[in-house]
């Protein structure tokens, strides 16, 4: 019983886009479940603008670019206190709001590929299983697993409900495919936190 082992890769990334600083609009954390997708979506959009802002910066920042800065934010949907608010929160450490981020962020996974069609249970069922195999494929140090660690990590896999074929598809296209990574990240930041 020989399977596919990858090792789901971490693709959380930094926020990035600093919160942007206005005389009148206070800035404060939001609860990770108060942030709706479609603002995540809306944020990652305006971090774009807000960096394309950012690269032309010599030195300090002008009242225009500042000015830019909060049309690219607004233009995106937000308003500069939520789109503060946002940064602050996934800067400061929120593993679940920043993977959810991170899928914003992530293009779509190519139409009929695996990661287009991995549903959110069967993303749960991985990262069940990765919790099972990580260990076990840990203590490998790239040598070849025994017969009892693959029959321990197919156990794993088992326990997790998720079919060993299905398991070794997702963890193939998990290679190539930055928003399947992305998704599989957050998944695993939802089952430890």
């Amino acid at each position: 019983m020989r399977f596919t082992l990858l090792a789901a890769a971490s693709v959380l990334a930094f926020a990035g886009a600093p919160a942007i600083a206005a005389a009148a609009v206070p800035s404060a954390a939001v609860a990770r479940q108060d942030v709706t997708d479609a603002e995540l979506d809306s944020y990652a959009a305006a971090e774009e603008g807000v960096r394309a802002v950012q690269a032309q910066v010599q030195g300090q920042i002008t009242p225009e670019q500042q000015a830019a800065m909060v049309a690219a934010i607004e233009g995106a949907g937000l308003t500069l206190e939520r789109f503060n608010a946002i940064s602050q929160t996934v800067q400061a450490g929120d593993d679940v709001l920043a993977a959810r981020l991170a899928v914003a962020r992530a293009p779509d996974s190519p139409a009929g590929s695996v990661g287009a069609a991995v549903t959110d249970a069967e993303l749960d069922q991985f990262a069940a299983a990765m919790a099972g195999v990580r260990p076990i494929a840990e203590q490998l140090n790239g040598a070849a697993p025994t017969a009892e660690q693959q029959t321990a990590m197919a156990e794993a896999i088992a326990a997790s409900g998720l079919e060993l074929e299905r398991f070794n598809a997702i963890s193939a296209a998990l290679r190539t495919d930055e928003r399947l990574q992305a998704r599989v990240a957050l998944a695993g930041a939802r089952r430890e936190g």
